[in-house]
């Protein structure tokens, strides 16, 4: 990626307060000394056959960029792709009203959009959010003594991936929709609960965004996956072989900075690489701040409040990540 990146040329001046460089969740920059416009882009591939819910799952997964920075989403446009032929305009505007459903829920207005023909649908958001420049949550700002927060269970890949096969019962697939189109607003409120760092997890699977948090801060994550919430069955799914071509190519691009235990599973290791759509935010934070955050995530709707390791002084040549059994 920094290859990619290398010849952009900054236009930036001193209120860019967030850019590309630290590969944080949105751009910030500063308006005036008390507000700062927070801007992100996302937009993903159908993960679920009806376009209602396909719809839910994009936007909430866009709307995390945000909910990460510790901002408050404001307004979003619509990004969609699709098909020439195959797909009707009642199926398109289903997409749409589940988008707009999510970002009812936000409190976020939906100002128009943009629209595109392409070979398969996209659909997600391009969204404006807004947050106090002291209060910027960064991925890249943990401290050595923080503990870490996971706010969603695992396994939306695997759940995804069985789903497509036809393997996955009624139960578990409610399990995976809930999780997927649960937001991620809990994020608004972290910097005064003590958080000094947070990401969320999606694409780079937790192995990616951790290490992403780890290097930023110059520091290990130690991380206990005896600790980590789980979906139904997603270990024994990525044990079986239901995984997508994400997690090779994570596991691939972080193996050379991680440690994992002996003892752990080919199955967990796959599951700690596993792509998630629209995941959990994780957090770092003082331990002492930690009873009032879990408190708060328990009483706000997170389908987690895992306190899944802690953030180490790193020495040289040591790993970025620790994962134990």
């Amino acid at each position: 990626m920094s290859e990619i990146l290398a010849d952009i040329k900054s236009t930036a001046g001193p209120d860019l307060l967030v850019g590309f460089d630290t590969a944080d969740d949105a751009g910030v920059y500063r308006l005036d000394a008390g507000q700062a416009v927070v801007s992100t882009a996302d937009f993903i591939t159908p993960v679920v056959d009806d376009p209602f819910t396909f719809g839910r799952i994009a936007a909430a997964n866009s709307l995390s960029d945000i909910y990460a920075m510790g901002a408050t989403p404001l307004m979003a446009l619509n990004l969609l792709g699709y098909p020439p032929a195959g797909l009707s305009n009642k199926q398109l505007a289903r997409i749409l009203a589940g988008g707009a459903e999510i970002c009812r829920q936000a409190g976020c207005a939906v100002a128009g959009g943009h629209t595109v023909r392409d070979d398969e649908v996209k659909f997600g958001l391009s969204v404006t959010g807004l947050v106090d420049p002291d209060r910027i949550l960064r991925n890249c700002t943990a401290r050595p003594g923080d503990k870490l927060v996971l706010t969603k269970p695992l396994g939306t890949g695997a759940l995804v991936a069985a789903m497509k096969k036809g393997v996955l019962d009624d139960e578990d697939y409610q399990a995976l929709i809930t999780c997927m189109t649960t937001l991620n607003d809990v994020g608004a409120k972290l910097f005064d609960l003590g958080a000094t760092a947070c990401t969320d997890v999606t694409g780079f699977g937790l192995t990616g965004h951790a290490l992403e948090m780890a290097e930023g801060a110059g520091a290990t994550f130690e991380i206990s996956c005896a600790a980590l919430p789980l979906l139904p069955g997603a270990v024994e799914l990525c044990g079986q072989g239901f995984t997508c071509g994400g997690t090779v190519s994570n596991s691939r691009f972080t193996a050379e900075k991680i440690a994992y235990d002996p003892d752990l599973g080919q199955d967990m290791i796959g599951l700690l690489n596993d792509p998630q759509t629209s995941g959990g935010l994780l957090i770092s934070a003082p331990a002492d701040r930690l009873p009032a955050l879990t408190d708060h995530l328990g009483r706000s709707g997170a389908l987690a409040w895992s306190v899944i390791g802690e953030v180490a002084l790193r020495t040289p040549q040591a790993p970025f990540l620790k994962f134990s059994v």
